[in-house]
C-alpha cells in the first residue's frame, strides 16, 4: 500500500521545495503538519506533505507505526527500519516525480521514531536530498552506515537534556556517528525539555531548512 497524508499546498502558490514530514510512533501524519502551517511564513515557496506510517499502531489503535516499538534493542530497531525503510524510499521517489522537482529541493522533518526513519532512508538514498531535520530521535544501526551511506544531506538534529523516551546521550551518539561518516551536521539541547521539540528546535528547523533548500 503506497503512503499518502495530509498536505499543505505552498503559500505562494507555486512551490519550488518540498517538506516530508515523518511522525513519531503511534500518532499519524496529522501530527506533524501543523508545523508546516507554522512554517509557511519562513518557508512561503514550500509545499508539505506528511504520510501517514504503514501499520496500525501496537499499543494505540487509533495512531500508527512505521514499526512495532515493544522492545527498543538497537537491533530491533535496525531490523524495523530496513523493513519500512523501502516504503518511505519509494513514497520520496513518488513524491519527487509528481512534483517535478529534484532530490536536492526535498527535505525530511522527523520526530523520534520518524527521526530514526528520516536519518535511515535519507543517507542512503543515491540521490541526495536537501537535508534531514531530526527532533528527539537517534541514528540506529550507526554500525552499518559506513558500508551503507550514499549520501550525505546536512543534518539538523534537536533534542531535550530530560527526555526519558530516548535519552539524550542519542543525540552525542548520532552525532559522533554523523562526524565519523563524513555527514554535515548541527545540533540543538533543548534545557529542561522532555521527549518534544520546542520553540527554539522549531525556529532553528525553520532556518536551517531556509538554507538547504534555497
Amino acid at each position: 500500500m503506497a503512503l499518502d497524508g495530509p498536505r499543505l499546498a505552498a503559500q505562494s502558490g507555486k512551490a519550488s521545495s518540498l517538506v516530508i514530514f515523518l511522525h513519531g510512533y503511534g500518532a499519524d501524519g496529522n501530527d506533524l503538519i501543523a508545523i508546516g502551517h507554522e512554517w509557511q511564513t519562513a518557508l512561503p515557496d514550500t509545499e508539505f506533505v506528511s504520510p501517514h506510517a504503514p501499520e496500525p499502531c501496537a499499543q494505540n489503535p487509533a495512531g500508527r507505526q512505521w514499526w512495532d516499538l515493544q522492545a527498543r534493542s538497537d537491533e530491533e530497531r535496525q531490523a524495523g527500519l530496513n523493513r519500512a525503510g523501502p516504503q518511505l524510499d519509494a513514497f520520496i521517489s513518488a513524491e519527487i516525480a509528481r512534483s517535478g522537482l529534484p532530490a536536492s529541493k526535498v527535505a525530511l522533518v522527523g520526530f523520534s521514531q520518524g527521526t530514526m526513519m528520516a536519518l535511515h532512508v535519507g543517507l542512503r538514498r543515491p540521490e541526495p536530498v536537501a537535508g534531514i531535520v531530526g527532533y528527539s530521535g537517534v541514528l540506529a544501526g550507526a554500525n552499518h552506515l559506513k558500508e551503507e551511506i550514499r549520501a550525505r544531506p546536512s543534518v539538523f538534529l534537536a533534542h531535550g537534556t530530560m527526555d526519558q523516551v530516548i535519552p539524550i546521550d542519542a543525540l552525542v551518539a548520532t552525532v559522533e556517528a554523523l562526524a565519523e561518516n563524513g555527514v554535515p551536521r548541527s545540533w540543538h539541547v533543548a534545557h529542561g525539555m522532555a521527549h518534544g521539540i520546542d520553540r527554539t528546535g522549531l525556529s532553528l528547523g525553520a532556518e536551517f531548512l531556509q538554507k538547504v533548500l534555497k
